[in-house]
């Protein structure tokens, strides 16, 4: 039930926001969700799996914002720039995906184990939640190529990809840091543009 596990994922992060999630309750979810306990523990399976689908969902939603700021300019310095930024926000306006991106977990926080846990489940969403989830290193990697990769546009082979890699790396790290130590006047985006003042052409305008 898609519908019924939004709002439970929704009610949860509401809690999250409101108190430690040791201090959270799953019948006060379930409760705000406007859904029975069970309804609750049929599709999460326990705490746990709850957890687990809150820091998926974080990291599922932050990937496609990447994929939004890659898609909205033409110029490729432009679209690095919407990605640091994406970056800078979506950390500073949610607690999970700056934990992921950091690897910094408080203890307000769930820290469910990044490796595959075992499940039966036939929930296709919960099956994802209980593979790996990716760590600090991980996320660094999938931006990292998913950028070069859209860079580098349809007709370009692996050496144009490879070579838009460092660029796109430097700037996802650059923006970890600003995460980490957020930047003063001009922000994100006039570090961004100073430090990758001429990207690679893509391979399509060549």
């Amino acid at each position: 039930m898609p519908a019924a596990r939004e709002s439970l994922l929704d009610a949860a992060f509401t809690a999250l926001a409101r108190r430690p999630w040791p201090a959270v309750r799953m019948v006060d979810v379930a409760a705000t969700a406007g859904v029975s306990r069970q309804t609750l523990y049929n599709e999460f399976g326990s705490k746990d799996g709850l957890a687990r689908a809150l820091v998926r969902r974080a990291a599922d939603r932050y990937l496609a914002g990447v994929e939004r700021a890659l898609a909205g300019s033409a110029e490729p310095r432009e679209r690095l720039t919407a990605v640091a930024e994406w970056t800078s926000a979506a950390a500073r306006e949610n607690a999970l995906v700056r934990a992921m991106l950091t690897g910094c977990w408080s203890e307000r926080l769930p820290t469910p184990p990044l490796a595959a846990v075992p499940s039966s489940s036939t929930v296709p969403a919960q099956r994802r939640a209980d593979g790996p989830l990716p760590t600090p290193h991980d996320l660094v990697r999938i931006v990292r190529d998913r950028a070069a990769t859209a860079l580098a546009g349809p007709a370009a082979g692996p050496v144009d990809t490879a070579e838009l890699a460092h660029p796109c790396e430097l700037v996802v790290r650059l923006a970890l840091s600003c995460v980490a130590a957020p930047p003063g006047e001009g922000g994100v985006a006039e570090l961004v543009r100073a430090v990758v003042s001429a990207p690679s052409p893509t391979a399509g305008a060549r």
